[in-house]
């Protein structure tokens, strides 16, 4: 097997100094002793809530080849252990990243955008997969320490590789993006998303417009025509020397334009146009947000040269992740009961749409479609406004019940109508009896809310509860 890295062009990337006798070959790159495997290299990051130098000796135990440590804190380690030292460990993991783009032939698109930037990106490892070997950010690792370990662990001979890149305040994404030096960038919308940061929606455009200034001669821009921020984007695109820009959506002058779908409990069918080629294609999870991504997707597979044909089969095996779209089946009194899991975060827009997606679900005779919702944070000034604009969502999409927590969503709870309040608390914590006790057999429960609403260990509590367990694929060849 090729090792990921060799100890000694590690060194040389991160001007290191080798102490001790570690792993010649280096298999991986860890920041977690949990989940650390042998000859992998532990990187002891300081974080604000912990020092990874307080785990160095846990990873050496578990069997790390070596770990990367500051050399002001070397005294805390043996003589004899396996260390690499650096000057700054963050850093150093950045210029690793760095010698790992600089090796790599691969095509590169990366991924950013209010919401969809890690379904995107799944679809993309999917799609391009189908073609080729590829390598994609694990999880949602797309901030300052994310971006770098997701390049630093990319191997040197894959044919394709997708980063994810996030940010939270203006000037956040141009270090990540120049580090990534992509072919293809993704903005996937904008949104009312850190509103508290930014102030506007324009600035928030301005902020994700930063993805250009890192392509590569000759990338591509792929832009949501269908968006309210499209002519921003495509301006600062062309301000920063892009020469292809490439929009999806509906509209009639997108180059990935949607042509027809059809949207089902479990599943999506699309006809779209890409490039010029018309492509029918099924999606293995549902949701109308879903699909407008999947033409990014098949437009970035498009212009990076891969087989537009394999990607869009691929598609019909995507499946929603934990947190994000996951559907458990609840056993409940001798009957079922459908939980869609989009707990991992919220804002107005992946709120609207997980309540579309609660609206498609299928329900039993007697079942009801439940919306069990947490506070949207970072919103600034708008917060309360926004939260009660959801009760026309809730509306549209037929749902029957809401249970609410959290201060902001008490503004969503006393614009509902009296039939369709379930229950409201202050916390998810007091929330979550209530909704243990409601559901019935034939009822779809969606639960969502902004990661710091702590909405997943509601989720968790029914899976516990009524003996969850994933719901039966959907069958994408149907």
């Amino acid at each position: 097997m090729t090792p990921l890295w060799t100890l000694a062009d590690m060194a040389r990337a991160m001007r290191a100094d080798i102490n001790g006798a570690p792993a010649e070959a280096i298999t991986g790159i860890s920041i977690d002793t949990r989940t650390i495997a042998k000859d992998e290299a532990f990187f002891a990051i300081k974080g604000d809530a912990r020092d990874g130098h307080d785990f160095v000796e846990a990873a050496l135990q578990a069997g790390a080849g070596v770990a990367v440590v500051a050399r002001g804190e070397r005294k805390r380690f043996a003589a004899d252990a396996r260390l690499l030292l650096v000057d700054d460990v963050l850093e150093a993991l950045r210029d690793l990243a760095r010698a790992a783009r600089a090796r790599t032939d691969a095509r590169i698109v990366a991924v950013t955008g209010s919401v969809g930037k890690t379904g995107t990106k799944e679809a993309l490892r999917l799609a391009l997969s189908a073609d080729g070997e590829t390598h994609a950010s694990a999880a949602s690792y797309n901030n300052h320490w994310g971006v770098p370990l997701s390049l630093a662990r990319c191997p040197a001979d894959v044919k394709y590789a997708i980063f994810e890149i996030g940010m939270n305040h203006a000037g956040e994404i141009t270090p990540l993006v120049k580090m990534v030096r992509p072919h293809v960038a993704i903005v996937t919308t904008v949104e009312p998303v850190h509103l508290e940061y930014f102030g506007s929606v324009e600035k928030i455009a301005d902020a994700k417009a930063e993805i250009f200034l890192g392509l590569e001669p000759g990338g591509a821009a792929v832009i949501n025509r269908d968006n309210g921020q499209h002519d921003r984007l495509a301006a600062a695109a062309r301000a920063a020397g892009v020469g292809r820009i490439v929009s999806f959506g509906e509209h009639a002058s997108c180059e990935a334009r949607l042509m027809r779908f059809a949207l089902r409990a479990d599943t999506s069918c699309v006809h779209a146009d890409i490039l010029g080629h018309e492509v029918h294609y099924k999606i293995g999870a549902p949701g109308r947000h879903l699909i407008n991504n999947s033409l990014a997707v098949l437009a970035a597979v498009s212009l990076m040269g891969a087989d537009l044909a394999l990607a869009a089969l691929a598609l019909g095996q995507l499946r929603a992740p934990t947190g994000r779209g996951a559907r458990i089946v609840l056993r409940v009194n001798g009957g079922t009961a459908l939980l869609i899991d989009e707990s991992y975060n919220a804002n107005p827009a992946s709120m609207g749409a997980a309540i579309a997606l609660l609206g498609q679900a299928d329900i039993g005779p007697r079942g009801r479609r439940i919306a069990v919702l947490g506070d949207m944070l970072e919103l600034g000034g708008d917060g309360a406004t926004l939260h009660a604009a959801l009760a026309a969502n809730l509306e549209a999409a037929r749902v029957d019940l809401v249970y609410c927590s959290g201060p902001l969503m008490h503004s969503l709870w006393e614009a509902l109508p009296s039939g369709r309040r379930g229950g409201y608390a202050g916390t998810a914590a007091e929330l979550e009896p209530v909704v243990l006790g409601a559901v019935r057999p034939g009822d779809a429960m969606m639960v969502k809310g902004s990661f710091g609403s702590k909405m997943a260990p509601i989720v968790k509590a029914l899976e516990r509860t009524y003996a969850g367990s994933p719901a039966p694929e959907a069958d994408a060849g149907a």
